[in-house]
């Protein structure tokens, strides 16, 4: 089994992409590292490697959660399998 995405705890709303070359319409295997287990996940968009990957659905100011940490704000809707990077995410430090 390959590992497409990593995910530290049960509670993120992200994984990180680990290998090149996803593409839309993919079907992802995540590894969440805490308790060990895995997740599917359909992609929606093309996603390069180290960018995040949508684990739920996410609405216009919800937190985005990695690693157990809020790395920011979500400024439209994301849905599950969707790319996540600087044209959905702002961080709220400004």
């Amino acid at each position: 089994m390959t590992t497409h995405f990593v995910v530290h705890e049960p509670g993120d709303s992200v994984g990180v992409v680990v290998v090149e070359g996803v593409k839309k319409g993919d079907v992802l295997t995540g590894w969440v590292m805490d308790g060990d287990t895995t997740v599917e996940c359909a992609t929606l968009n093309d996603i390069p490697i180290g960018h995040k990957i949508a684990l739920q659905d996410l609405e216009a100011n919800d937190t985005v959660i990695k690693y157990g940490t809020d790395i920011g704000k979500v400024v439209k809707p994301i849905k599950r399998g969707e790319h996540l990077h600087v044209h959905n995410v702002k961080t709220k430090r400004w």
